[in-house]
């Protein structure tokens, strides 16, 4: 009996096992557009992020973020614009909730900004009562138009003070402050938030923040950087689950997850074995780096195995990424309630063996992979944002088998513009929204767990280091203009359309549905005019009987003539109908 069970025991852990790697390399299919609709309850929302919109950057006791400071440096961002007013989000709650209700949104994502509750990030300091004010009153009018707030903790607003002592992400001090951060949340604004977001997308944090210096802080550490400060937000993220999990979770009923960004990589030769290596070494070094220790306890091995080999071949005793204790690997795993997916484009990859000398350090190099796109797709925004749905799917379903279906929130998903709309006619919006929500109901289908999606963004807003010369909106922003009035583009009503019909109803449904809509007009029609004649008619009959002298000739005008017709009539509808039903 022993034997059996430690044999069925094998059997079930080898089955566990295999679940994580069955994801199907070669299996591309490029189907055509499926109608359906989302499981019940699906949730459709539109997201934002407090730099980005907000603006009162030095206002009613805010502190100054790594944002403020380096966008504010000259040539750092396009045209030197900064997020100082942006959208005026901080003055437009109850206008913008408004057009939030208009689109009939389900969700709201917004992030807070750290230094706008805590100013100099250090919670014994200084708390900035008007900065809680101002999420209450945000909160507040969400949830009175019934719009879920899924909150975002941290999208890439250090408060200037940590990164200036400190070092901002690459110092492990983070950890703990970040950490008393979303305590003071959790205590401020739990009773009211079910979904919180520890980090957007830290990968850009890292990597654009530490290696490349594209981003806030605008540091280039390359080769150590973006690793050193990606270890310590794994770690940040991990506290605040567990602070969630021991001290509110049993009061507050919430969920924690993190939402991280995922290009998809795709083999240039699905047949060519170093091809589908190189394309899984793009998808674990982008989605894999933060989403494998979260899920399993640890870095995907094959960026330990790249990192360590180079950095060995570099004469440096010891591997430039990270290592977790056996207690940290414990400690990290498994702290993730929900997952959030960020989407925008896909790659080609195919395998290149880059240089590994000491000046070569770099995250981009570690990979040893070259990255295409087909000219063919569609390029109607920003110039690496290319339009590819299928890649959102293939994603979609690799998330599923790499770690075990989890429940996933897609938390960006959009496209901007190359120029200047000037009628509002975002045509190009409208048919990737539609492409890719489509991708996604397909991967509905295949069993992945989507339980929502947002779409980036609601307005258009601040971009970053690409200041206002992208729009990712819904809803035209005019910056120009001091009042920053918003405007709705085409896309509006499309993605209104989406949320109502919850999808994409097939073409059977739909005439159907106008059938129905049809017949019982007609009905009414027949039953409305059937009424009056049959009032009409009574009211001759008593007429009639109250008057002895009536006339035959007014008996048959206004008795008989009157019954022909209202029988002309109905057999004329129902012959109607009849036709209506044949032609469908």
């Amino acid at each position: 009996m022993l034997l059996v069970c430690v044999v069925c025991h094998v059997f079930m852990l080898v089955l566990c096992l295999s679940a994580d790697e069955d994801f199907d390399w070669t299996k591309n299919e490029h189907s055509s557009f499926y109608y359906g609709t989302f499981p019940t309850g699906f949730s459709w929302g539109a997201g934002s992020s407090a730099y980005q919109t907000e603006g009162a950057w030095d206002k009613d006791g805010k502190g100054l973020s790594i944002w403020d400071v380096f966008s504010h440096k000259n040539g750092k961002i396009q045209q030197n614009e900064t997020g100082d007013s942006s959208c005026e989000g901080y003055y437009k709650v109850k206008d913008d909730i408004s057009l939030m209700k208009e689109l009939k949104l389900n969700h709201y994502r917004f992030s807070i900004s750290w230094p706008r509750l805590i100013p100099t990030g250090i919670k014994s300091e200084h708390i900035n009562e008007k900065g809680i004010q101002y999420y209450d009153q945000l909160i507040d009018h969400l949830l009175e138009n019934k719009i879920t707030p899924i909150v975002t903790l941290y999208h890439w607003d250090l408060p200037q003070v940590l990164q200036e002592k400190y070092g901002g992400w690459q110092n492990i001090s983070m950890v703990n402050y970040f950490n008393e951060f979303a305590n003071l949340c959790f205590e401020k604004f739990g009773n009211r938030i079910k979904y919180w977001i520890t980090f957007n997308n830290p990968w850009s944090v890292a990597v654009e923040g530490y290696e490349t210096g594209d981003h806030a802080p605008g540091l280039k550490l390359k080769g150590t950087g973006a690793y050193r400060a990606a270890h310590h937000i794994i770690k940040a993220h991990a506290k605040v689950w567990h602070t969630y999990d021991t001290q509110w979770r049993g009061k507050q009923k919430g969920l924690v997850g993190i939402s991280l960004l995922g290009d998809w990589g795709e083999p240039v030769d699905i047949n060519n074995q170093k091809d589908i290596e190189a394309a899984e070494r793009y998808v674990q070094f982008y989605l894999g780096w933060f989403a494998t220790p979260i899920f399993h306890g640890d870095y995907p091995q094959v960026m330990k195995d790249f990192i360590g080999r180079k950095s060995v071949q570099q004469g440096l005793g010891t591997s430039r990424l990270p290592t977790f204790s056996s207690q940290e690997k414990s400690y990290i795993k498994g702290t993730c309630d929900f997952l959030g997916i960020g989407h925008f484009t896909t790659r080609y990859i195919t395998q290149k063996n880059n240089p590994s000398g000491r000046s070569s350090n770099s995250y981009f190099i570690d990979r040893d992979l070259a990255e295409l796109v087909d000219p063919r797709w569609p390029d109607p925004g920003s110039e690496w944002l290319y339009s590819v749905p299928w890649g959102f799917r293939r994603l979609l379903n690799f998330v599923k088998t790499q770690y075990g279906n989890p429940m996933i929130y897609v938390t960006e998903n959009g496209v901007s513009e190359k120029m200047l709309c000037t009628e509002l006619c975002d045509d190009w919006r409208i048919q990737y929204y539609k492409d890719y929500i489509n991708e996604m109901l397909k991967a509905i289908k295949d069993g992945v767990n989507v339980k929502g999606y947002t779409a980036w963004s609601l307005l258009d807003k601040f971009e970053w280091d690409e200041g206002y010369s992208e729009r990712f909106g819904l809803y035209y922003v005019d910056f120009r203009n001091k009042n920053k009035p918003r405007y709705p583009k085409a896309s509006v009503q499309f993605y209104k359309r989406i949320i109502s019909s919850n999808g994409f109803p097939n073409q059977r449904e739909v005439r159907e549905t106008k059938q129905t809509t049809k017949t019982k007009s007609v009905s009414f029609f027949i039953s409305l005019f059937l009424l009056e004649e049959q009032r009409s008619t009574a009211a001759n009959i008593l007429r009639l009987i109250h008057d002895p002298l009536t006339s035959h000739m007014e008996m048959v005008t206004e008795i008989v003539v009157p019954t022909v017709c209202t029988l002309s009539i109905l057999l004329s509808a129902i012959f109607l109908m009849f036709l209506l039903r044949r032609r469908n």
